[in-house]
């Protein structure tokens, strides 16, 4: 079954992008409606963030993160089998200043990269102009795993950390290498791994990692966001250095932090990821969000 996701994936990659795209469209319908659990937790998640919102707009802006989503997955297939020359021309940089003064100076670079959806095409069109450090999951399913780690090698520009080999793995390759390391901090790493910070008002468990890793590193945090334009290409923009990052409260930078992601959520909120159970740890007597009554 995999193999054959696989070599749907192949075929489409030689479909011009407003195909794939046309086709997300439909994929991205039928799974609103096909995809239920899913459906729910998006949907929890937005009531959430934005009571202030109607069901209806709830819903409306939940479709569109479907159809995103069917792009991310769709795309795939130029991720991994597409030309380099077809996927830089994908993404457009704003403001990459900011990453090439800090390269260009010596500086250790954290790039803080929330999850949007555009996030894969952005980092395959990045990693062709930089080395990038990153964290990876290793998959259940063996082939996917494969072909996954596959493609994040595909320049051979990549250094590879597992999840489960810590912070010292992280902070000796920083410390080892000119690569910039690309940081997702925005999902839910359970209590062992988390502090509580507001996001979206919401004390939300949060991994503290980018404050301790800035300070054991002395790196720069330079954020960058990826948006889905309405062309159907991406634009990757820089944000400037943070000053005064970190400070020597970790509950304080983490928070920063959140405010930085919300902010940004709140700019193009179809475009993030709704589907994952964000607020599923919960402070101590606080009722999950996610339980069926």
């Amino acid at each position: 079954m995999m193999k054959l996701a696989f070599f749907f994936l192949y075929l489409l990659h030689w479909l011009p992008l407003s195909v794939i795209h046309a086709m997300a469209r439909v994929v991205g319908w039928l799974s609103y409606y096909v995809v239920a659990p899913r459906r729910r937790i998006g949907l929890i998640n937005l009531r959430h963030c934005f009571p202030e919102w109607s069901e209806r707009r709830r819903r409306a802006v939940l479709k569109q993160h479907f159809y995103h989503m069917a792009m991310l997955l769709l795309e795939y297939g130029l991720y991994w089998y597409g030309s380099a020359r077809r996927l830089k021309k994908m993404v457009r940089y704003q403001d990459k200043h900011y990453l090439d003064a800090a390269l260009a100076a010596g500086d250790k670079v954290i790039l803080l990269y929330p999850h949007f959806t555009a996030f894969e095409a952005a980092v395959y069109a990045l990693n062709q102009d930089d080395p990038l450090i990153s964290v990876y999951a290793h998959q259940k399913n063996k082939l996917l795993d494969q072909q996954i780690r596959k493609g994040r090698h595909r320049y051979n520009n990549v250094f590879l950390i597992g999840r489960t080999e810590g912070l010292r793995a992280i902070i000796k390759k920083i410390k080892t290498s000119a690569a910039p390391f690309l940081y997702l901090p925005d999902q839910d790493f359970g209590r062992r791994e988390s502090i509580f910070v507001d996001f979206f008002g919401i004390p939300t468990a949060t991994i503290g990692g980018l404050s301790r890793i800035a300070a054991l590193t002395q790196a720069k945090v330079i954020p960058a966001i990826p948006t889905r334009d309405k062309d159907g290409r991406v634009t990757l923009r820089f944000y400037p250095p943070w000053e005064h990052f970190p400070s020597k409260d970790v509950y304080a930078d983490t928070q920063r932090m959140n405010d930085f992601i919300e902010a940004r959520i709140r700019e193009q909120p179809e475009q993030y990821y709704w589907l994952h159970k964000r607020f599923k740890t919960r402070p101590e007597g606080v009722p999950s969000f996610y339980q069926r009554s």
